[in-house]
């Protein structure tokens, strides 16, 4: 049961959940007696030596620029064809941008099951994979058990820990044929978010998110220095994003960026459904709120009921004070 795992680089780095993904195929060709293979496009030759760390024993190097727009209908073929090549009975993906749209249209094309989303690591059935998910916007798990002879599986990030070691992977170019490929995607720019110099929200573990009990954009400088003060990066509630508050990147939540952080902490925010839909799978929840009776509370691990503006200058000193008797 060969393993395929397709990684992605972002602003010249292997992105985290793709390290994620290989950590996760490793971990199924060790249940399975198999090795794993990874796809990597476009990467240079440090990129390709970290994710042979992350536990690849090959690594087909894609070079093609009509790949680097990552148009869904050009990776999924050159997933396809790598997958055939290897004979590939197990493909991993990260459920992220690129994930989502690939994934479907490569399991379509394959005939393979897919179980999007994975929270755990896989268990062996038989002949199929018993693989975890979360359902009803996280309120619970599910397991689906894949019995196709082709199995894909795209993993929710930050559900697992990236574990980097001395392995080396034997690296081969690996040419795709695009030439049938008739997609009506046309990329004209590519635009990458400026996040200042914060860990991209779906790679970070600590975020510090804010919503409307904040009162205005003038006093975000407060949740920038406590998250400065913890490494984090920063986040905030959809209300905060419709009214232009912070930017729409920022946004989490159901409709927003679905996070998994080690620990959230969340200021001046209700916690209505939908913000938690996207939150839950926090490891941690820290809730800081004027009103006891906010909904947040009932999902919070640690709860402050209390005025953000006194509280949160009196954490941000903690915080240094910590860290400066760390040194």
């Amino acid at each position: 049961m060969s393993v395929l795992v397709y990684t992605e680089i972002n602003k010249g780095k292997v992105k985290k959940a793709s390290l994620e993904a290989i950590n996760y195929g490793a971990k199924i060709a060790e249940l399975t007696g198999s090795s794993v293979t990874a796809i990597a496009i476009n990467a240079d030759a440090a990129q390709l030596e970290e994710i042979g760390k992350a536990g690849a024993k090959k690594i087909l190097s894609v070079k093609n620029d009509a790949l680097k727009g990552l148009d869904s209908m050009a990776v999924s073929a050159a997933v396809e064809q790598a997958a055939k090549a290897e004979g590939a009975k197990v493909i991993i993906f990260s459920f992220d941008i690129t994930g989502k749209a690939v994934a479907p249209r490569l399991s379509a094309k394959l005939k393979a099951g897919l179980v999007a989303g994975a929270v755990d690591y896989p268990a062996v059935n038989g002949s199929g994979l018993d693989v975890k998910k979360n359902v009803f916007s996280g309120k619970a798990t599910a397991i689906y058990t894949i019995h196709s002879d082709v199995k894909i599986i795209s993993l929710l990030p930050n559900s697992f820990p990236v574990k980097l070691g001395d392995n080396s992977a034997a690296v081969s170019d690996f040419n795709v044929d695009l030439s049938s490929v008739q997609s009506k995607i046309k990329v004209k720019e590519v635009k990458s978010t400026d996040v200042g110099g914060m860990v991209p929200l779906p790679e970070a573990e600590l975020v510090v998110s804010a919503g409307r009990g904040m009162k205005g954009p003038e006093n975000w400088g407060m949740v920038e220095d406590l998250a400065k003060a913890l490494g984090a990066t920063t986040a905030c509630s959809r209300p905060v994003a419709d009214m232009h508050w912070r930017p729409h990147h920022e946004h989490v939540g159901q409709t927003g960026v679905a996070i998994r952080p080690n620990l959230y902490i969340a200021i001046g925010i209700s916690g209505a459904i939908q913000h938690l839909a996207g939150v839950n799978g926090s490891k941690t929840i820290v809730v800081i709120n004027n009103d006891k009776e906010a909904p947040f509370f009932k999902s919070a691990d640690y709860g402050i009921v209390g005025d953000a503006f006194t509280i949160l200058p009196k954490l941000v000193e903690a915080v240094k004070k910590f860290k400066a008797n760390q040194n």
